[in-house]
């Protein structure tokens, strides 16, 4: 036979080791150039700025007649 509980353990015990269980939403935040939603702290990735200056350079597709 494997370990078992001595007692029952109660909701309320049980509810505050599952507290941390929850899912968070990560932040979204718009763009300040182009109005774009991304996660903040991070390079935009519709323009590629990050705090008011161009990090990398987007690649756009060409349109064809």
């Amino acid at each position: 036979m494997g370990a078992l509980p001595k007692r029952k353990l109660t909701s309320t015990r049980r509810g505050m080791r599952r507290a941390h269980w929850r899912l968070v939403v990560p932040s979204l935040v718009p763009c300040p150039r182009c109005r774009a939603i991304h996660m903040s702290h991070r390079v935009c990735p519709s323009c590629g700025t990050y705090s008011g200056r161009e990090v990398i350079e987007i690649k756009t597709k060409k349109k064809e007649k």
